[in-house]
């Protein structure tokens, strides 16, 4: 089942990281993992770097749930990627490609 719909915005390759509107836990971690492997780490080494466990770091790449948000929030800090909330309704949100 892929992780969401195209709406309006183009599409991305799920494989390259960048901007991109995340629908569900599959679609965070795989621009989790793409943004790590774009930077060429090992999931452990990443583990490290972020300060948390491999199974976690696994978990939340594969898109599984149990992860904490301030996890969550240390592996996004640690591989260089930031969260953005905004209205659905925003314009921006249309220009954004859906992962």
């Amino acid at each position: 089942m892929p992780s969401s719909t195209p709406m309006n915005g183009p599409q991305q390759d799920p494989l390259q990281p960048g901007a991109v509107v995340i629908a569900d836990l599959s679609g965070l971690g795989a621009q989790i993992r793409a943004m790590r492997k774009a930077q060429q780490l090992r999931i452990d080494d990443t583990a490290a770097l972020c300060g948390v466990s491999l199974d976690l770091l696994s978990r939340l790449e594969n898109g599984k749930g149990g992860v904490g948000s301030d996890k969550l929030l240390a592996v996004l800090d640690g591989l260089g990627l930031a969260m953005v909330i905004a209205p659905k309704q925003d314009a921006l949100m249309a220009r954004l490609p859906r992962a």
